[in-house]
C-alpha cells in the first residue's frame, strides 16, 4: 500500500503545475548584473573594516553618467557589538567594465 501511495504522490505532484508555466529552480536563476560589483563592495568593506562583520546588504540601483555607471551599494556592518551602515559607490566604464573609483562613505 505504501510503494502505491508514494507512486500516486509523485504524478500527482508533477500535475500541481501547469505545462505552459515555466518552473525555475534555485540553480536556474539568473545572476543579477551587479552581482560581481556587490562581491567588490562588499571586499573593499572588509577591507576598510577588517574587525566588522557584514550582516547585511543592499543593492540601492545604478546612475548611468555618458560613458559610466555608478552601483550604490548599503552594506549594514557590525563591529564590537556597535552596529553601523556603509555606502558604497562603484563607478566603472560602462563599455569595458573597467574600474574608475570607488566611495566608501560611514552612514
Amino acid at each position: 500500500m505504501q510503494k502505491i501511495v508514494i507512486a500516486l504522490g509523485i504524478i500527482t505532484s508533477t500535475q500541481l503545475v501547469p505545462a505552459h508555466i515555466q518552473t525555475i529552480s534555485p540553480t536556474q536563476q539568473e545572476i543579477p548584473a551587479y552581482a560581481k560589483w556587490g562581491q567588490l563592495a562588499m571586499k573593499e568593506t572588509q577591507s576598510k573594516y577588517p574587525n566588522a562583520s557584514i550582516i547585511d546588504y543592499l543593492h540601492e540601483g545604478k546612475e548611468t553618467k555618458e560613458s559610466s555607471t555608478i552601483e550604490k551599494f548599503k552594506l549594514w556592518l557590525k563591529d564590537s557589538g556597535k552596529e553601523f551602515g556603509v555606502s558604497v559607490r562603484i563607478e566603472y566604464i560602462t563599455d569595458t567594465d573597467e574600474l574608475v573609483n570607488i566611495q566608501i562613505q560611514e552612514n
